[in-house]
């Protein structure tokens, strides 16, 4: 998680501009090495720039503030501040006002550990605040570049025939640390890279439980951000100067991927977040034994088994299918997703503006906000395509009086009588003359269902009044039939339920 003390920009390290031969800048105090950065460059000239300092930045100065006749205590409250501040170095010009750097300064800055640089006069400081910018545009293209490979290489593993294993082995070689994939119990389930210590295996696990939704809530720890649930999304802590992270994988189902690195450099957290998403994607339902079921049940329906065959392994023998329209434009496939989860179901088809959910038949589906719903009868394998044609029906009659959610009803019909390939026959036979337009027989049964009413009828099918008035006069030609008339109506009715 990034350092709120400094301001969000990647790191320069010192020695990079140090090494810059324009500038000539020269270390006279204060430590080096490779772990020293700068985040930003202020100018004061401030007696005390506490107030005017983020911590990581390159202070320069001229000397304008110091007085005449300073003495070494000025000097030790001035670094002493800087350090305070959290100033990553300070660079003094020893022009226009000094000759040179002030040695009650360059003994101050020794004595509190603040890098001290000596800016020549040839270089402005506006020069210098530039060539951290465009260090710093080096960096930030340098660890766009890593973490675009890094995705790459991820998605790469992911189709990989272990992909589990090969996300993990790919995160920790970028990450140059171990990564592990616990289980909704908290138990290892695979890990990759060098293996830590048990002191920071305990501590990685124990910061598992602090993102895992099912277990009681964990110790708090620094570095947590908001997850759902009133639990973290991902929770980091320094454990012997390992780096821990654990991300949760998906919505509540428990996996955690825990990251222990020696040291994090930038990019680390966007590289270890995209491993998470591949690997929630990878844990997801349809790698549980429940999804493995479902595409089971659908490939064995499409090589030739009957629903009643595969019923078995959907986990239901009664099932309710939901036909749904948005109120707004056509779904897209995560919209389509998301009112599958909505209505507790992962059979989900998107077709067009219509969205079609198989529920389980002991489920309740109750009205969703942005949607309008057909809901079918509780039936058996053998009934799902007449219940995905209640189901249209059902969803019709919604959208034509505004209704957010229309059931079919249960009761048993007139029709029930007559036996079924008789009705069946029959209605082909009454209804042939329409078989040639698909949309005269579905504009006439909801133009029935509506009571003859255009407008309803025209809402239900979104098509305009007009178009409903042309078909209706269409079918009542070609079935030489008076639609007018209520016996007429009431067997048109009956052929196309049973048709």
């Amino acid at each position: 998680m990034p350092d709120p003390t400094v301001p969000p920009t990647p790191p320069v390290p010192l020695d990079a501009l140090l090494a810059r031969e324009d500038l000539g800048l020269r270390r006279i105090a204060g430590p080096d090495g490779p772990g020293l950065v700068v985040h930003w460059v202020h100018t004061s000239e401030m007696a005390d720039p506490y107030p005017y300092l983020l911590g990581g930045e390159l202070l320069l100065s001229a000397g304008v503030h110091i007085p005449d006749g300073a003495g070494p205590g000025y000097f030790d409250a001035y670094a002493s501040r800087i350090v305070a501040a959290g100033g990553a170095a300070l660079g003094f010009g020893v022009a226009p006002v000094h000759d040179t750097v002030p040695d009650a300064l360059v003994e101050a800055c020794a004595l509190h550990g603040l890098p001290l640089l000596e800016v020549p006069p040839r270089t402005t400081f506006s020069g210098v605040a530039r060539a951290v910018w465009r260090l710093m545009a080096q960096a930030r293209l340098a660890e766009l570049r890593r973490v675009t490979e890094a995705q790459q290489g991820l998605a790469a593993a992911a189709g990989r025939p272990d992909p589990v294993p090969s996300v993990l082995r790919r995160l920790a070689g970028r990450l140059d640390g171990w990564a592990v994939l616990y289980g909704p119990e908290g138990t290892r389930l695979a890990a990759a890279g060098r293996e830590p210590g048990e002191e920071v295996r305990l501590a990685l696990a124990g910061l598992a439980d602090v993102v895992r939704p099912d277990v009681a809530p964990g110790r708090g720890l620094p570095g947590t951000a908001a997850g759902g649930a009133g639990r973290p999304a991902s929770a980091a802590d320094t454990v012997a100067g390992t780096r821990l992270t654990a991300y949760a994988l998906g919505a509540g189902r428990g996996f955690v991927l825990g990251v222990a690195a020696p040291r994090q450099e930038p990019g680390d957290h966007t590289i270890a977040s995209v491993a998470a998403v591949l690997l929630s994607l990878l844990t997801g339902e349809h790698q549980s034994g429940r999804g493995a079921a479902r595409s089971a049940a659908l490939v064995r329906l499409l090589l030739g088994s009957t629903p009643e065959d595969v019923a078995g392994l959907l986990g239901g023998q009664q099932w309710r299918v939901v036909h749904a329209r948005p109120d707004g434009p056509a779904p897209d496939h995560v919209a389509a997703s998301a009112l599958g989860a909505a209505l507790g179901s992962a059979l989900v088809d998107a077709d067009g503006r219509t969205v079609r959910v198989l529920v389980p038949g002991d489920r309740a589906v109750e009205a969703l906000p942005g949607w309008t719903l057909g809901v079918s009868a509780a039936v058996g394998p053998r009934e799902w395509p007449a219940a995905d044609t209640q189901a249209a029906r059902a969803l019709a009659r919604a959208r034509a009086t505004r209704a957010p959610l229309v059931r079919h009803g249960g009761r048993p019909a007139l029709t029930d009588l007559v036996a079924g390939p008789d009705a069946e026959a029959h209605a082909r036979a009454l209804l042939a003359p329409l078989a040639a337009v698909p949309a005269l027989p579905e504009t006439l049964r909801t133009w029935l269902s509506l009571h003859g009413s255009w407008d309803r009828t025209a809402v239900a099918l979104s098509v305009h009044r007009n178009t409903v008035r042309q078909r209706i006069a269409r079918c009542a030609a070609l079935l030489d039939a008076d639609l007018d008339d209520p016996d007429v109506r009431m067997e048109l009715w009956f052929a196309l339920r049973r048709g």
